[in-house]
């Protein structure tokens, strides 16, 4: 039988409980601040290991960058530091899962086993039954990711060259994610702990390789991601940073921690590049019903998960617009798909013509993950609302709608704008507005 470790700190440094844990997780990726839709996601990631109550706003700024990656990411190669059980090298398990209370991770026996050829790289399921520095990230992925295989090393005492060495053979393509776990400083009074994490969290945005365990416990791994990361050109990227006593901690003794994404170089796609080409294959999804076959681009950016609105227009009046709310398939095809819907579909139009198309102004939207808005009531709304900048989201007795950032510039003023979407929502006009759900989201738009 195949044999499994089962998590050692659920119920400690997370909820032990599936739908608690579930509960958690969305807690603190809904918590992470609306930022632009992104294209493309991170080769690797930085992050802590602590109890979530601690560190989980630092880690979940870090894994909200990994909502494209779904379905695109299969394999994590996750390395952190040894905590309890001392260990030369780097430490791999012989179980063929590791089992989280979302359920089990399997093990890329395949890769281990192109690892193992490394003298530095031993068998010790001593050094994982019980570390922590890599079961609080699963929980994370699995939320993130869905289905995907791990690679785990628990690493001790190993030279920059030694984890480098490993890292670089199992660094792989876009299917592939390396994620690094490690704390700050321990332990020091709150306003010097600040200042010894500031210097570590520039050393490490500097791609340095000789941090030491009071900077970061986890630094043994790190320095020799950093050296990979430097070789290959990385551009990084940092998102978090606090320590225990801005969390759930006091200010006497505290720990450190902070989150870091790291892109490849040709991975980030420029707005110009990708607004010619969503518009395009809007276009050309338009035009293939109209007028026969087309061809559609194709780029590898386009596969990743993606919610788009596409709006018609003609002349100053619109034509139709349909879109999607939450990111479900890949971004072109998105895109192709609510062209047509805006073009064929949209009940407020009789479908598009050929003899009309030549007039009609094709718009794309990207849109950005929508995030709850938390309020006490109306006023507290609109005074969380900002106005030019938000799309979005109105629920209510089981009705729905969305106004698009570009709604705005039509209906500049707040109250407004929430009484014109309670309304598109087929919402009696007096609905309060406090027991009403919001989310926000914003968009990157190209327009022809």
């Amino acid at each position: 039988m195949a044999s499994v470790r089962n998590a050692a700190v659920a119920g400690m440094f997370y909820p032990g409980d599936a739908r608690a844990l579930n509960t958690e997780l969305e807690e603190l990726l809904d918590g992470v601040e609306n930022s632009a839709a992104r294209l493309g996601f991170p080769k690797a990631l930085i992050v802590p290991h602590a109890g979530y109550i601690y560190s989980g706003p630092v880690a979940a700024r870090a894994y909200d960058e990994l909502r494209p990656a779904r379905g695109i990411v299969r394999r994590v190669v996750l390395l952190g530091p040894v905590h309890r059980v001392a260990v030369r090298g780097l430490a791999m398990p012989t179980d063929e899962a590791f089992l989280t209370p979302l359920g089990r991770v399997a093990i890329d026996r395949d890769a281990l086993d192109q690892a193992r050829r490394f003298p530095q790289v031993v068998a010790s399921d001593a050094a994982h039954l019980h570390e922590h520095a890599l079961e609080v990230q699963l929980p994370f992925l699995q939320r993130q990711l869905g289905e995907f295989t791990l690679v785990p090393f628990a690493v001790g005492r190993a030279t920059v060259e030694e984890v480098a060495e490993v890292i670089e053979a199992l660094w792989g393509g876009p299917e592939t994610l390396l994620v690094v776990s490690t704390d700050l400083s321990h332990y020091h009074p709150y306003a010097e702990a600040r200042e010894i994490d500031r210097n570590t969290v520039a050393r490490i945005a500097s791609f340095s390789t000789d941090l030491d365990h009071e900077e970061a416990c986890g630094a043994t791994p790190l320095n020799g991601f950093l050296a990979v990361a430097r070789r290959r050109n990385l551009a990084i990227k940092l998102l978090a940073a606090c320590n225990s006593g801005d969390a759930a901690g006091g200010k006497g003794q505290v720990v450190g921690y902070s989150s870091f994404a790291l892109y490849e170089p040709g991975t980030d796609v420029s707005g110009d590049e990708a607004g010619k080409t969503l518009l395009g294959i809007a276009r050309a999804a338009i035009e293939s019903r109209l007028f026969g076959a087309g061809q559609t681009p194709d780029a590898p950016w386009l596969r990743q998960a993606g919610a788009t609105f596409v709006t018609l227009t003609k002349g100053a009046e619109l034509r139709g617009c349909m879109g999607s709310l939450q990111a479900a398939r890949p971004l072109g095809v998105d895109v192709a798909e609510n062209a047509l819907a805006a073009a064929f579909r949209d009940p407020r139009f009789t479908p598009m013509t050929p003899e009309e198309w030549s007039g009609v102004r094709v718009e794309v939207s990207l849109l950005s993950a929508a995030k709850p808005m938390r309020f006490a009531d109306e006023a507290d709304l609109l005074a969380q609302i900002r106005a030019g900048e938000d799309g979005l989201i109105l629920e209510c007795d089981g009705r729905r709608a969305t106004f698009l950032p570009q709604v705005w510039q039509s209906i500049p003023e707040k109250v407004l704008f929430l009484r014109e979407l309670v309304r598109k929502a087929g919402l009696p006009a007096d609905t309060r507005l406090g027991r009403c759900k919001v989310w926000r989201y914003t968009v990157n738009k190209w327009v022809e």
